[in-house]
């Protein structure tokens, strides 16, 4: 197989494109000159090349340089975006995986969180029945997600911050 995608005497444009090698995890890979680091990658049939907290794969997602799913470690430079450098020949790539490694120099084994005190909600006062106020005038509590006042039951409407009786 020749490091080219198009074989020169088949090239219509005529490019002049220069094989270059990287290394990836001590693994050498194969591109073009003036392809990103990515690019090399996906080219090599590498999808993913870093694990997220959860443990699953990530390679590239938007392939434009936002969403930072796609770093790897060049040289000693960490947290560079694959998608965003090109490649260069001889490039010593080493994938990573989101949080500290502390297999490298300078940085200390992460402590572990404390686990935060379980929060309850507060016991709800009950006033007494001379007190109360009648459920039809009561004023709706907000929504816990939304947090839109809700109707009471048996006023439904479209317009949740309709109150009044129709």
């Amino acid at each position: 197989m020749s490091p080219r995608r198009v074989r020169a005497e088949s090239d219509a444009v005529g490019r002049r494109d220069r094989p270059l090698r990287i290394t990836v995890d001590g693994e050498p890979v194969d591109g073009i000159t003036g392809q990103t680091i990515a690019g090399v990658l996906l080219a090599a049939d590498r999808l993913a090349w870093r694990r997220g907290r959860s443990g699953a794969p990530r390679g590239v997602f938007c392939g434009i340089g936002v969403c930072f799913d796609c770093l790897v470690t060049v040289g000693d430079e960490r947290d560079v975006r694959a998608c965003r450098r090109r490649a260069r020949d001889g490039d010593m790539v080493t994938t990573q995986s989101r949080g500290p490694t502390p297999d490298l120099p300078g940085e200390a084994e992460p402590e572990p969180e404390a686990s935060p005190e379980p929060r309850t909600a507060p016991a709800p006062e009950t006033l007494p029945e001379s007190e109360a106020v009648p459920e039809s005038e009561a004023v709706p509590e907000p929504d816990q997600v939304t947090g839109r006042r809700q109707a009471p039951v048996g006023r439904e409407t479209s317009d949740p911050s309709a109150t009044e009786e129709r």
